[in-house]
């Protein structure tokens, strides 16, 4: 376990980050053990604009990072809105710090990881050497359109969820952008699944290509 000192064995996520090694050093012996501070993207945005989608379609196909979506950890005993869903985000960026270990950087697909509110506050956080938030849009008759036809089963065609989901997509395309760090936005109103699944390739790409 990452969290756990080689030294001590005492358990500390937060640890002090020395970027000269870099190094994470325990709180309570100051045991500085060396890791691998990679860099990490997070493709977001609302229900039905494309997310899992893409992500189904880019593994296997890009080899260079580990693709997951977020949705395969989600259970019931996440669902804790009064905290901003906080234990959720912190695991998924302790699972994909302890993948960078191995050598490859990790996307993430999921909702709200492309809100860098939810974030950038993680004890978690301070582990990769840098954050990159995108959030794939669309326009909101295309959003409604796609949501009521989705599988029964998914309860996404009520009308206070999709009313939510279109108020998130928006929010994406008003705010995104002018926020530190700021959101990449990728339209994918009129595009195929293909041609959406090139653009997030380019992307991730771009990000593996400036950030490593």
């Amino acid at each position: 376990m990452f969290n756990v000192c080689h030294q001590c064995g005492v358990y500390h996520a937060d640890k002090i980050i020395d970027p000269a090694g870099p190094y994470a050093i325990c709180p309570a012996c100051e045991h500085a053990h060396p890791f691998r501070a990679l860099p990490l993207l997070l493709v977001g945005g609302a229900s039905g604009t494309g997310k899992s989608t893409v992500c189904n379609a880019l593994v296997g196909r890009v080899t260079s990072a580990v693709l997951l979506d977020c949705d395969i950890l989600w259970c019931p005993a996440f669902d804790k809105p009064e905290d901003n869903f906080r234990e959720f985000f912190e695991i998924w960026l302790r699972v994909s710090k302890n993948i960078g270990q191995s050598g490859r950087p990790v996307v993430l697909f999921g909702a709200g990881f492309g809100v860098p509110e939810n974030i950038e506050a993680c004890i978690e956080r301070r582990y990769f050497s840098s954050v990159s938030y995108l959030a794939l849009t669309c326009d909101a008759d295309t959003l409604v359109s796609r949501l009521r036809a989705r599988p029964q089963w998914r309860a996404n065609a009520a009308d206070a969820f999709i009313k939510s989901q279109v108020s998130f997509n928006q929010w994406f395309k008003d705010t995104g952008p002018t926020l530190n760090p700021p959101i990449t936005l990728l339209d994918t109103t009129n595009a195929t699944l293909e041609e959406t699944a090139v653009q997030v390739q380019s992307a991730i790409n771009h990000f593996l290509f400036t950030e490593n």
